[in-house]
């Protein structure tokens, strides 16, 4: 089962040994759809995850024995978030910063090309307005036409949440706008997110799980029925683009082999 690929629910299942092993294959990931991506356009976009498993990525990304960074030419790429927590961009708990401090800062990415969310903003709706408008002029997409992200890195809560999409939110449809700002009440707290347009829009989706504490709710969301008001990951069809779940062995613990 170890690093085969196999079909599963609207998508592609690649099960890594270890959380390392699942960094490694996931910077591999990047630099094939980057590559193509500016083979084809001359300029790759994506949209980066929070959390301890995309850290991992990250690190090995900007990593300068593994040489992984150096097939990606940041020079032409362009850098977006698919969430953030409405904190200023220097707070512990910012996505910005965490991939800032394991990614942006060891590549040569222009500043001008990174779009981060500005969670600062004391109005999170003006803020989620504000990042669609980014979004837009950066990948040349007025509306109604939605901006087609050639890679978005999604991870899996225990909920079955991903990005900042929770069960009961009332942007998991189609109808959404592109960026929203809600807020969670299990948190008492907004959040900025990408919205299943924008989500399903993408070339490349890929999840990245780790952990046994992931292995019910990714049996859940692939296996189970499918529920998506509550398991928000369950909206997550890219079309015509591809879905990709990268996964450690324990996080596939509970699968059908």
């Amino acid at each position: 089962m170890i690093g085969d690929a196999r079909a599963v629910r609207g998508g592609t299942l690649v099960v890594a040994r270890d959380a390392s092993d699942l960094a490694r294959r996931g910077a591999d990931v990047v630099a094939s759809v980057a590559g193509k991506a500016l083979e084809d356009r001359g300029r790759f976009s994506i949209a980066l995850a929070g959390g301890a498993t995309p850290r991992a990525l990250y690190e090995v990304l900007a990593a300068d024995a593994g040489g992984t960074a150096r097939r990606i030419d940041w020079s032409r790429a362009h850098v977006f978030w698919g969430d953030e927590r409405c904190v200023p961009p220097e707070h512990p708990d910012s996505n910005y910063r965490m991939a800032r401090e394991a990614l942006l800062d060891r590549v040569p990415i222009p500043a001008a090309q990174v779009h981060r969310m500005r969670g600062e903003d004391p109005d999170p709706d003006r803020a989620a307005a504000l990042y669609e408008s980014e979004l837009r002029t950066a990948l040349g997409a007025a509306a109604p036409e939605i901006p087609r992200l050639d890679l978005v890195l999604l991870g899996l809560g225990p909920d079955a949440h991903t990005a900042s999409l929770f069960p009961g939110s009332a942007f998991l449809s189609g109808m959404a706008p592109l960026v929203a700002a809600p807020y969670v009440e299990k948190l008492a707290a907004h959040r900025i997110t990408l919205t299943p347009p924008v989500l399903n829009a993408a070339s490349q989706v890929v999840f990245l799980v780790s952990g046994s504490a992931k292995a019910s709710p990714l049996r859940d969301v692939l296996e189970g029925e499918v529920r998506p008001e509550l398991r928000p990951a369950q909206c997550v069809r890219p079309s015509p683009g591809a879905l990709l779940w990268l996964v450690d062995a324990e996080a596939a613990s509970r699968l059908r082999a």
